[in-house]
């Protein structure tokens, strides 16, 4: 006599893995814990990025040292030479090129950053993914051009003989603070953008306004006193200021301007990250 067993089919299982996405009823802060999840897709994004942007070039990457150095002889030429405008008792190729930098790293990370909701729609529209990896992308990929064009001023640097102080090691910060002030902008003209397109049209002309705006070609000491604070309201004011006097020395920074706009920066980003998350469920519906 045998015995027979038998078995039941096992139930399938019920487990199931789902993406929950409701809709921002108050005005809040994004998720950065679930920002932090998709690093991996930040960090495909911000080296598509760098790649698009060089592309069928002959130089490539090279074109991170050319532009700044062929703006800094252009502006020594007019602005040095025939405007005869002050530079601190520095060279003026250096002087500008000091600031070139991180205002070029500024320019280039709003202008992509700015647009970048509308070039990614076509994949916001099939996948989900924390929308703020659309700028942020956009903004570190400009810091690699940045880092390359480091090394050029450092060059020209040692051919006028200027040797960096102890006050190098806060550079950083300035650098940072360059970062933050193209995020905070770049969230607000990018949502503005993915609703009247004409932010893209408006963009370069308002960065070239925003040039004179900031002490790139100029020391701040030309500016009239009376109206300092207002000068310092833009936030690059006192990241250009400080990242040339960390390198160069020269005058310190006033204290209170870099209050200023360390403080119109901070409260840039938190606006716009607060007004970027109150409107990124329905991006895809707008774009």
């Amino acid at each position: 006599m045998t015995q027979s067993s038998s078995r039941r089919p096992a139930r399938p299982s019920t487990a199931t893995r789902e993406q929950v996405i409701t809709p921002v009823t108050s005005w809040s802060l994004p998720d950065l814990a679930e920002l932090w999840s998709f690093r991996e897709l930040l960090w495909v994004f911000t080296t598509r990025d760098i790649k698009v942007r060089y592309k069928q070039t002959a130089i490539g990457i090279l074109w991170a040292v050319v532009q700044p150095v062929m703006a800094m002889v252009v502006f020594s030429v007019i602005f040095g030479r025939l405007a005869g405008l002050p530079s601190n008792g520095l060279p003026y190729p250096v002087f500008v090129l000091a600031a070139l930098l991180p205002w070029q790293l500024f320019s280039k990370a709003l202008g992509q950053g700015s647009l970048s909701m509308v070039a990614l729609g076509p994949i916001m529209s099939k996948v989900y993914f924390p929308r703020l990896i659309a700028p942020l992308s956009s903004v570190l990929a400009g810091a690699v051009d940045f880092a390359i064009a480091l090394g050029v001023l450092a060059l020209i640097m040692a051919w006028y003989g200027i040797v960096p102080g102890i006050t190098v090691l806060l550079a950083p910060f300035f650098i940072l603070l360059t970062l933050l002030a193209a995020l905070a902008v770049s969230l607000w003209l990018g949502a503005i953008n993915a609703q009247y397109r004409d932010v893209q049209h408006a963009l370069p002309f308002l960065v070239q306004i925003l040039l004179f705006l900031t002490p790139v070609l100029y020391p701040t000491s030309m500016v009239p006193e009376g109206w300092r604070w207002v000068y310092t309201l833009n936030p690059m004011v006192s990241a250009i200021e400080g990242f040339r006097w960390s390198l160069l020395g020269g005058t310190v920074p006033d204290p209170a301007s870099l209050a200023i706009s360390t403080t119109a920066t901070l409260a840039l980003l938190v606006t716009g990250l607060i007004y970027f998350a109150r409107f990124e469920k329905s991006y895809v519906d707008r774009l």
